[in-house]
């Protein structure tokens, strides 16, 4: 899937970037001709730009990375994070086609021109941090071919907004499938309607049903070296479902965009509370939260980087986190004084997670699977157990 043979030719193109408020950046392609469009945003960490890359939660984005030097380890088989690449334009200081790593298995260019991706480079990409730090995300065009800016200005100003966009249709699974070893293992397609006997080491592991809202695979591997045989669900599948199936756990996934529209999930999630143990990350976290009754809201510019402090108030402890979000709950919605905040991000004191006093269910808005990042706070797999037990 990776290593591809590419005839040598010239890859670079004069390239121009253009921002919904009218500023405009010159730039290179450094795969070839094309275009691209989506939401702008940047990411501050210093590796993992192919677990970046293969992040279904960046689904309509265009992401900066604002470390300078990338593809200088190359690309290989075992950091991908989904079937595909998932970023709808890639953009860097300094592109280095000469990688060394003995994991490498091909180059961060022909991989993306594989995947038919843009690689943006030769640009500013402090400059387009910053910009966005003070005016926020918003949506961009990406073109070697129209180098006129107010053409480029106009086409950027007609993408559809995040806010109030269902983008989980975009990247979940429409069929089940078992996490085993490392791998998908489709689900027989005679079990149309499956039910508990659909689980193979039942009395042996606890089973866990992950809703696929665009989830990754170090989340499904976390989950299962923590001991749970994992079954992974479309977006879609109603509670019913779940009860026939009968699983110890429910897991909600992280996923992209704005979490209000996602309707079908936040009701099912709601016919779900009290039935099992429910834990959450990222957008599972927002969309359990508006099952209970919060609300959510837009950041400014978002959290995304493997660098973010979050304070456990259970604990005490700051935790350094790996975060890809641009919607957060609103603390304050979580009103019912059964709902108890746990995280608090430390930078801007939004929610970062929170627990119910009753119900056995809980929630992280950050990413503690980490890939990449550091691993402070991959007990919560673990606590998922713990939870289960209790209940």
């Amino acid at each position: 899937m990776i290593e591809v043979c590419v005839t040598m030719k010239e890859y670079s193109k004069k390239a121009l970037l253009a921002l919904e408020d009218g500023r405009t950046f010159t730039c290179k392609s450094f795969t070839g001709e094309g275009e691209a469009f989506g939401e702008i945003v940047f990411n501050t960490s210093m590796t993992g730009y192919q677990e970046v890359l293969t992040d279904p939660s960046y689904s309509g984005q265009i992401v900066t990375m604002t470390y300078p030097l990338i593809g200088n380890y190359g690309v290989n088989y075992e950091d991908i994070e989904s079937s595909r690449i998932q970023v709808s334009a890639f953009i860097i200081k300094e592109y280095q086609d000469v990688p060394s790593n003995f994991r490498s298995r091909g180059t961060l260019r022909d991989y993306l021109m594989h995947e038919n991706v843009l690689g943006i480079e030769d640009v500013d990409t402090r400059a387009i941090t910053r910009h966005i730090r003070n005016t926020g995300a918003m949506r961009a065009y990406i073109s070697t071919l129209d180098m006129d800016p107010s053409s480029l200005v106009k086409r950027a100003k007609s993408i559809p907004s995040m806010v109030g966009l269902d983008l989980v249709q975009r990247v979940a699974t429409d069929k089940p499938y078992f996490w085993l070893q490392g791998k998908v293992l489709p689900i027989d397609p005679d079990s149309a309607k499956p039910d508990k006997s659909i689980w193979k080491n039942k009395n042996i592991k606890y089973s866990v049903l992950a809703f696929d809202y665009g989830i990754k695979y170090n989340i499904l591997r976390c989950l299962e070296n923590a001991g749970f045989e994992v079954l992974v669900v479309p977006a879609s599948t109603d509670a019913d479902v779940v009860r026939a199936i009968s699983p110890d756990g429910i897991f909600l996934s992280n996923g992209p965009g704005d979490p209000e529209p996602v309707k079908y999930a936040i009701n099912t999630i709601r016919s779900l509370l009290g039935y099992k143990p429910i834990f959450g990350i990222c957008l599972g976290h927002q969309l359990l939260g508006l099952a209970l009754g919060g609300k959510t809201y837009k950041l400014k510019f978002g959290h995304r980087g493997a660098n973010q402090p979050v304070k456990n108030l259970l604990t005490g402890k700051v935790e350094i986190t790996s975060q890809n979000h641009g919607f957060v709950v609103d603390v304050e919605s979580l009103s019912s004084k059964d709902i108890e905040p746990t995280h608090m991000n430390l930078n801007d004191n939004t929610l970062e997670g929170f627990r119910h006093k009753k119900l056995p269910l809980y929630a992280v808005q950050y990413h503690p699977e980490a890939s990449p990042g550091p691993h402070d706070s991959r007990y919560l797999f673990n606590d998922f157990i713990k939870l289960i037990e209790n209940a």
